[in-house]
């Protein structure tokens, strides 16, 4: 059965769950953490989300994350490839970091947001990393305490739910979160109570369900990025398609197989039965345009205005 597809509206705000492939760590250093930081400073910029709370953990990372105009999709699809591109170039690696698909449940922010915030910030006393949560130096807990200072970090709202002042709210938060310390796992904070995708009441839901306008795959399609493609290199469909081996054509056939294979919903089975081309070659090919990206200017640049020309559906 295929899967639901996410609910979205502006103003939406959703549990982020984005997990190692098989487990794997995504984080080794301080450097690991802080190149992620800066991609979600860089992804607020530019797609005008917010991020209520965070916390990286080694081989995983939590988000409260509302959107505005952009569907969550795109904006994990971007954070994921950025940060799977810094994490293989730097450790001279290639293929998937994250697991397939991230987690994502829509969150009824009035009765679930204060409370999804002191869960993911508790999350390493949960796991036996720490015995106090400002004790964790890659959560924005601190940053909420006034002990450091994330300027792409929203405050305002978890303020607002203790007091009106800043020290009295401050405070007030953090008697909160001292609350819960001893707090358990929250299966609804991760399955939901509506299909696995939405945290509500029913009446949350409904008004949810009628505010997202319209149905939405959450991926591009496979005909969008042959096409964004070969409008990159002025070819046809045939052309990528036929067996010649010329280097243009070539190029565009192995670009096109990356961008397959970082998209969310598409897959390389699908894209050689488009191109009549078996699976194997696609991923080596794949493979070898990744390793020549990082030293050729010239095929970012392709790479960029094919990904610029690709339509996002909403997810």
């Amino acid at each position: 059965m295929p899967r639901k597809p996410r609910i979205h509206f502006p103003g939406a705000v959703y549990h982020v769950m984005l997990r190692g492939n098989h487990g794997q760590d995504v984080f080794f250093d301080e450097a690991d953490r802080s190149r992620f930081y800066l991609l979600l400073q860089e992804g607020i910029e530019r797609f005008k989300y917010r991020i209520h709370a965070v916390c990286l953990m080694s081989n995983h990372v939590h988000l409260a994350l509302q959107v505005h105009k952009t569907p969550l999709s795109r904006i994990m699809q971007n954070l994921s490839f950025r940060y799977t591109q810094y994490y293989n170039r730097r450790r001279e690696k290639a293929g998937h970091l994250f697991q397939g698909r991230y987690k994502a449940l829509l969150i009824d922010a009035d009765s679930y947001l204060v409370e999804l915030v002191r869960y993911i910030h508790l999350n390493p006393i949960r796991a036996g990393m720490v015995e106090r949560p400002d004790a964790y130096p890659w959560s924005s807990h601190r940053a909420y305490l006034g002990l450091e200072n994330f300027p792409w970090l929203t405050t305002n709202w978890i303020y607002s739910q203790f007091a009106q002042h800043s020290d009295e709210s401050r405070k007030g938060y953090e008697q909160f979160v001292a609350d819960g310390l001893h707090d358990g796992y929250r299966p609804e904070f991760h399955r939901g109570s509506f299909e696995g995708r939405a945290l509500g009441e029913d009446r949350f839901i409904e008004e949810a369900l009628a505010r997202a306008e319209e149905p939405i795959n959450g991926h591009p399609s496979i005909e969008s990025i042959v096409a964004a493609v070969c409008s990159v290199y002025q070819i046809s469909k045939s052309e990528i398609s036929s067996r010649t081996r010329a280097r243009k054509i070539s190029e565009a056939r192995a670009l096109t197989a990356l961008l397959v294979r970082e998209a969310e919903g598409v897959t390389l089975v699908e894209l050689g039965k488009c191109l009549n081309r078996d699976l194997s070659s696609l991923s080596q090919a794949a493979r070898r345009v990744e390793q020549r990206l990082r030293k050729s200017s010239c095929l970012q640049g392709r790479i960029k205005t094919a990904k610029n020309n690709i339509p996002i559906c909403q997810a």
